[in-house]
């Protein structure tokens, strides 16, 4: 059976910044299962990148292999993007990134795709603080092969065969924290409210951005005795704060009682207002973030919302002291110093 997707739209649908409408921020039609979380995480990046009035041939999409890793061809059309291989998403993403650093990078992967077989990309592409947003559609198993459990797969935890998961997971929020992400974010593919507005502050943010997303696979991880299916998600969830991004071109007004609510400063100078709702927690704090991951843990609870967030580390570009012009738009004139200045630099060794 052919699927397409109606060319009408009602004219009178809003329209961004940019004049824009949803519609040239949407992609194919999915061929993800009826009711798969992913395509909710679709959905909110094509909110939030048509909120933001992004300009969608300056986004740049890349993944690995995976449930999760197909999906950027259900948003965002018109963007460019580059299926790489098996865990190899952040790599790629590293190169493109520094040729041109004026894109958005979206890296999308899942939690076979970045905690098993890309793990050790996953590590660097956070030492080197890559300006991109790393989103993981985390659902524990693995959906293109049958649904064996994934390193996220919490222990004691059981799959649709009935098998009891004997390891313990991999907790990519409090490893991304440990390792120095400098945005920590996690989110349910079935809170649209919040997952809006976190995609929103990553985009915003100079660095390296991580949100781990809980999205349950319907098909083979979605019973009972799953900690990633839609109840159990439901059941014990717990949200850090109430997010709000507000991007630079608008004015800028916070007013709240003290101490209800904390307020960051974004690198071009966009604000995010946290209105608080977990207790002994600050977003600017790596060690308040890592205990309230903890102590979400001990209690059974998913701790969802903006974990952690640091504005004053700079990009990989910075660590590296590029140019301001992109490397990929760099002429031969400005590759080539010529002949003095090699001599010059050569005999400053001597």
């Amino acid at each position: 059976m052919t699927f397409v997707k109606p060319i009408f739209r009602h004219p009178k649908l809003p329209k961004n910044n940019l004049g824009y409408t949803l519609k040239e921020y949407e992609g194919a039609i999915s061929n993800l299962c009826a009711g798969c979380g992913h395509d909710s995480i679709s959905a909110a990046i094509v909110q939030a990148c048509f909120d933001l009035s992004i300009e969608p041939h300056k986004v740049a999409k890349i993944s690995g292999i995976g449930c999760s890793s197909k999906t950027p061809a259900f948003f965002l059309g018109n963007s460019h993007g580059f299926n790489s291989v098996h865990g190899r998403m952040p790599s790629v993403a590293t190169g493109a990134n520094l040729a041109n650093k004026d894109l958005v990078y979206f890296g999308v992967s899942g939690d076979g795709d970045t905690a098993s077989i890309g793990m050790g990309q996953f590590v660097h592409a956070i030492r080197r603080n890559l300006n991109m947003v790393y989103l993981v559609m985390n659902n524990g198993c693995y959906g293109l092969t049958k649904g064996q459990d994934s390193a996220t797969a919490d222990v004691g935890s059981k799959n649709k065969s009935g098998s009891i998961n004997p390891f313990q997971p991999v907790d990519l929020a409090s490893l991304a924290l440990e390792l120095g992400a400098t945005f920590v974010a996690q989110s349910f593919s079935g809170d649209k409210g919040q997952l809006v507005p976190l995609i929103k502050a990553a985009i915003h943010h100079k660095g390296f951005a991580f949100i781990n997303v809980i999205s349950p696979c319907v098909t083979f991880n979605n019973n009972a005795g799953s900690t990633k299916s839609y109840d159990y998600v439901r059941e014990h969830i717990e949200a850090t704060a109430k997010l709000d991004v507000i991007p630079h071109q608008e004015e800028i007004r916070v007013d709240y009682p003290e101490g209800s609510a904390a307020q960051v400063t974004m690198h071009d100078g966009s604000l995010i207002r946290l209105q608080k709702v977990a207790t002994d927690w600050e977003p600017q704090d790596r060690v308040s973030a890592v205990r309230a991951i903890q102590r979400a843990r001990v209690n059974e609870q998913i701790l969802t919302g903006l974990l952690y967030v640091e504005t004053q580390f700079g990009d990989l570009h910075d660590i590296l002291q590029t140019v301001d012009t992109p490397l990929n738009k760099l002429q031969v004139a400005d590759l080539n110093p010529g002949a003095g200045e090699l001599t010059r630099i050569n005999a400053s060794f001597s």
